[in-house]
C-alpha cells in the first residue's frame, strides 16, 4: 500500500486538480487497492496573495511543515507539494520531516529532457519569486528559458480579483495569458512550461487554440507514481531517556558531542533529550521490588519516537533490565549500551579476558551484564558483599556520586572494589553505573603490580556507535 498525500491551500484549485488527476491516473485506476490518498487544507490567510516578499515564503515554511508533521501521523510514504515557490525550501523542510517530498522541479526536469532536445527556447510563465530566484534555470541548465515581456499582466491574470486563483478560468484572465503565449511563441519559443501550479486549470483551453503548453499538475502526478524520487535522507535524529541520572545524561550528551567529528554546528547530530528524573528507581526495583519503573520508561520512549527519534539511547546501565520487555512495544531501536560494550570488548581484547564488573546491586542481581557478557563467552567479576556495600555507596552514600561528589570517600570505596576484582584476576574492569566515569574524569586506566587495568566506560563506548550508525 502507497499512501500518497498532497498538501492542498498554497493554491486551493491547484491541489484539487492535482489531487483529481492521481485519482483518475490510469495506474492508479488498474491498482486502487494499492493507493491510498490523503488530502489536507488548513485555512492559510495568505492563500491568494502573490508571492513578492520573504514574508510570504516564511508563511508557507511553517503552513508546509504543519501539515506534514499530520502526514507523519498517518504514516503517509510521499508527499506532494503543488506549489513551485514552496520548492525553495524543500531541502530545510526535508531535514524536518521523515515523509520524502517529491519535487516539482526534478519532475519537470525529467519530462523535459526525455522529450526535447537540449539548447531549444523554452516560454516560461511563472511568478515574481520564482523568477527572480532563477530556480528553474537550476534545474533545466541545458535550455534557453524565455520570459513574457509584460509579467504584471501575467500576474494579475492570476492573482488578481478576476485571476486563475480566485476562479474565473476564461475571460480577461485567460486572454492575459494567451496573449503572454503568443509573445513566447514570437520569440521563438518550442513549447510553454507554466511555473504557475494553477495554469494546469487552463492548459485544455489553450490547447484548442494551439498552444503548446505543458500541464504541469499531470507531469508531477505521473512522476510520483511512476518514478523512485531522489530523496535526500532525513537526518539522523537520536532520542535519549535522560534523568537515570540527571549528571549522567549530561555527561552522555557531551560525549556524543566530543566524538563526533564536526567543523561546525551543523554537522553534529540532532538529539532529543526527555530529562525524566521522576522514573522511578531502577535498582530500587529490582532489589526491593519497589515501583516498577517500565511504564515510565515505554511512556519517556514513546514520546521520544512522537518527536521523530531514529533510534533511543538509554544512559542508564540498571535500565537495560527493562529493555527488551520495552522493546517489543517500540517502532524504533534502543541501541543497546550493554551488548555494544560487549561487542567492543570482544573486538578490542578478545574473548580470553576477564571482565570485572563494578555496578549497582541492581545490574548484578538482573545478571543483564552476566546474560550478554556470558554470550559472548566472557568470565565475569564481581565485588563481594563487602565490596559490593562500598560501590553502593559510592554511588547512593550521603557522599555518592549521585550526591554531585566526585572524589574523596565515593572514589576512595570505588577503588577498593576495583582493587578486589584485580586481585581475582580481572583484566579490564567495566565501570557499569553511568555516574561511576564521572569519579575518573581523566583516567582511562588503574595501575596495578605494574599491569595496566583499562577502566571501560559503556556510555562513551555507546557515544562513539551512535557517531558511527548517525553518520553511516
Amino acid at each position: 500500500m502507497e499512501k500518497i498525500a498532497v498538501i492542498g491551500g498554497l493554491g486551493t484549485l491547484a491541489g484539487g486538480d492535482l489531487f483529481f488527476k492521481l485519482l483518475k491516473h490510469q495506474q492508479v485506476l488498474k491498482n486502487q487497492l494499492h493507493y491510498h490518498f490523503v488530502f489536507e487544507q488548513q485555512p492559510y490567510s495568505q492563500i491568494n496573495l502573490p508571492l513578492y516578499h520573504e514574508e510570504d515564503i516564511k508563511s508557507r515554511k511553517f503552513y508546509t511543515y504543519n501539515v506534514c508533521k499530520n502526514f507523519e501521523t498517518q504514516s503517509v510514504t510521499k508527499v506532494l507539494l503543488p506549489c513551485f515557490a514552496s520548492h525553495s525550501f524543500i531541502k530545510e523542510l526535508q531535514k524536518e520531516i521523515s515523509i520524502p517530498v517529491v519535487h516539482i522541479f526534478k519532475a519537470l526536469a525529467n519530462y523535459i529532457s526525455l522529450r526535447y532536445k537540449t539548447g531549444i527556447k523554452i516560454g516560461v510563465l511563472t511568478s515574481d519569486y520564482v523568477k527572480e530566484n532563477k530556480m528553474l534555470h537550476q534545474y533545466l541548465p541545458n535550455y534557453e528559458l524565455v520570459f513574457p515581456s509584460d509579467q504584471q499582466m501575467l500576474m494579475e491574470a492570476i492573482y488578481g480579483d478576476q485571476g486563475i486563483k480566485n476562479g474565473y478560468l476564461d475571460g480577461l484572465s485567460l486572454e492575459y495569458i494567451y496573449e503572454a503565449c503568443t509573445e513566447l511563441y514570437d520569440k521563438g519559443c518550442d513549447v510553454i512550461l507554466p511555473g504557475i501550479t494553477e495554469l494546469s486549470l487552463v492548459v485544455e483551453q489553450l490547447w484548442k487554440r494551439g498552444v503548446h503548453i505543458l500541464d504541469v499538475n499531470q507531469i508531477y502526478a505521473d512522476y510520483a507514481l511512476e518514478y523512485d524520487n531522489d530523496i535526500t535522507a532525513k537526518q539522523f535524529k537520536l532520542g535519549i531517556l535522560g534523568g537515570v541520572g540527571p549528571s549522567a545524561t549530561v555527561d552522555f550528551m557531551n560525549k556524543i558531542i566530543q566524538n563526533t567529528p564536526a567543523q561546525k554546528d551543523q554537522d553534529h547530530i540532532k538529539m532529543v533529550v526527555e530529562q525524566n528524573p521522576q522514573i522511578p528507581d531502577r535498582t530500587a526495583h529490582l532489589i526491593h521490588q519497589e515501583t516498577d519503573p517500565s511504564i515510565a520508561m515505554f511512556s519517556t520512549c514513546k514520546r521520544l519516537e512522537a518527536e521523530g527519534a531514529d533510534a533511543i539511547a538509554i544512559p542508564c546501565n540498571t535500565a537495560h533490565a527493562f529493555v527488551e520487555e520495552i522493546q517489543k512495544y517500540l517502532h524504533i531501536p534502543v541501541i543497546n549500551m550493554l551488548s555494544t560494550t560487549a561487542e567492543y570488548i570482544d573486538k578490542n581484547f578478545g574473548q580470553s579476558v576477564k571482565v570485572g564488573l563494578l555496578a549497582t546491586s541492581g545490574t548484578i542481581e538482573s545478571k543483564v551484564y552476566h546474560n550478554i557478557l556470558g554470550k559472548s563467552g566472557f568470565d565475569v567479576l564481581i565485588p563481594d558483599k563487602e565490596h559490593q556495600a562500598h560501590v553502593m555507596e559510592s554511588i547512593y552514600g550521603e557522599y555518592g556520586v549521585k550526591a554531585g561528589f566526585t572524589n574523596g570517600i565515593s572514589k576512595e570505596y570505588l577503588l577498593k572494589a576495583a582493587d578486589l576484582l584485580i586481585n581475582n584476576g580481572a583484566d579490564v574492569i567495566i565501570l557499569g553505573c553511568t555516574e561511576l566515569p564521572l569519579l575518573f574524569p581523566e583516567e582511562t586506566e588503574i595501575v596495578r603490580n605494574e599491569k595496566n587495568i583499562p577502566l571501560l566506560d559503556p556510555t562513551l563506548i555507546l557515544a562513539k556507535k551512535i557517531v558511527t550508525i548517525a553518520k553511516g
